[in-house]
């Protein structure tokens, strides 16, 4: 288990016995429901915009590289503004760009357009990043700081909830409602039929926009706790005693993000052009995209599973089981054929469940007073989901059976830092950090 979160002056992450964190942790939990929900639609759209703008697999991949450029860019700038206006009312915020970035996509829709596609999936990925930024460290330090790793995963599992019934929405009613989604295999659509295809996601984000809208308003009035002093912010002559990069366990958990993310998305994004394929499933890929929600129910399920687990197990331990378990399936995956190599694909869901949010409260374990600035950091390291275009490459030119590779090489990284990169360096609570 994660152990206190507590900076080099020794201050330690907040718990007020008296207070109940419950009834703020299950609202908190419908935001990691909604950005899950969101970005999942992608996996569904991606297949979907292939056949409207006729791109190959390397643009399509690159349409999900924008959003997670997002958050390389919008990270400091979203700690930056929780710095300034507070932890509630940046959740407000994320919310209203969120839906503002919604509303445009059924703009790009009616035109259609590809590069205002582009543009208004990284102003919704924006949004989505200052709500990481905001939410992230609050779940994991508003409460027994013993079982950071533990709530944040659990939290994180109605993040799962959201990724599973995403592609039924996006199946349902952008597949579903497609030439493009409906035909067996690759298609060539008529301009008539691309035009249809393209309006055909207007629904779904207009009922996003609205609930979006509608969260924002409940956000904005409900009494959140306070953090506390356990990100208190020193004076400026203070915080130069203290250094982010001496603490180990954030220096390769910035990484360890990065590369998660490329694994994790490259996994989403490519799986149902995988089993579309005649000599894994041959599914049309409205059929596909319902075997996705499998993908997403078993990290749902392995999250739960998690945060039960590491109640009474070492999170990094729990970490390096888990990335071995993957790095297995995801062998299986590329050697095999059929539906062995269908739902070892599936599979690999279970096994990342929990790596997002055990790196991420391990990251900044005893970070203290920069757990703020340590969280944008890690945040920022999503951005290792536009990597994903890499992946997109390596279809194009060796197969997309053999470019899940790349996702294996990647599981390794993660249980190194299991094993060792995430231990803290700094054993006594009062020791001060000497800025480098």
């Amino acid at each position: 288990m994660a152990g206190p979160i507590s900076s080099g002056a020794g201050v330690t992450a907040t718990h007020n016995p008296g207070t109940r964190y419950g009834p703020a942790l299950a609202l908190l939990a419908s935001l990691f429901f909604m950005w899950g929900f969101i970005t999942v639609i992608n996996n569904t759209l991606l297949p979907h915009l292939r056949s409207v703008f006729e791109l190959s697999y390397t643009q399509t991949t690159l349409i999900e590289s924008v959003w997670f450029i997002a958050y390389f860019v919008a990270s400091i700038p979203s700690a930056k503004l929780i710095e300034r206006v507070g932890y509630q009312k940046s959740l407000v915020i994320g919310l209203l760009v969120m839906a503002a970035g919604a509303l445009g996509m059924t703009v790009a829709a009616s035109i259609p357009s590809y590069g205002v596609t582009l543009v208004m999936l990284f102003v919704i990925a924006s949004g989505i990043t200052l709500l990481q930024v905001a939410a992230n460290p609050y779940v994991a330090i508003v409460g027994k700081p013993e079982t950071a790793s533990s709530r944040l995963n659990l939290v994180q599992a109605m993040n799962s909830a959201g990724t599973m019934l995403a592609p039924l929405f996006g199946a349902y009613l952008i597949l579903g409602r497609s030439k493009g989604g409906t035909a067996q295999g690759d298609v060539v659509l008529t301009q008539a039929e691309r035009l249809a295809d393209a309006q055909s996601v207007i629904l779904p984000y207009v009922i996003v926009a609205a609930v979006l809208a509608v969260l924002a308003i409940v956000i904005a009035r409900f009494p959140l706790p306070a953090m506390g002093n356990a990100t208190q912010r020193h004076s400026k002559e203070e915080r130069k005693k203290y250094s982010l990069w001496n603490h180990r366990n954030l220096v390769f958990g910035i990484p360890a993000i990065f590369i998660y993310l490329i694994a994790e998305i490259g996994v989403a994004n490519l799986f149902v052009n995988f089993v579309s394929q005649p000599d894994i499933a041959n599914l049309t890929h409205e059929q596909a995209g319902r075997y996705l929600t499998f993908l997403w129910g078993g990290m749902m399920i392995g999250r739960f599973a998690g945060s039960a687990i590491m109640q009474k197990f070492d999170a990094g331990h729990v970490l390096a089981a888990f990335s071995i378990g993957a790095f297995v399936v995801m062998l299986v995956t590329v050697f095999t054929t059929g539906p062995v190599a269908m739902w070892s694909l599936i599979l690999v869901g279970l096994f990342h469940s929990i790596m997002f949010p055990t790196i991420f409260t391990l990251g900044i374990k005893g970070l203290g007073p920069l757990t703020e600035e340590g969280s944008g950091l890690l945040i920022m390291a999503i951005a290792g989901g536009a990597l994903v275009v890499v992946q997109g490459w390596l279809a194009d030119h060796y197969g997309l059976q053999t470019s899940f590779l790349l996702t294996a090489i990647c599981e390794l990284y993660i249980l190194f830092y299991a094993l060792w990169g995430s231990k803290t360096t700094h054993a006594l609570p009062d020791q001060q950090v000497a800025a480098e």
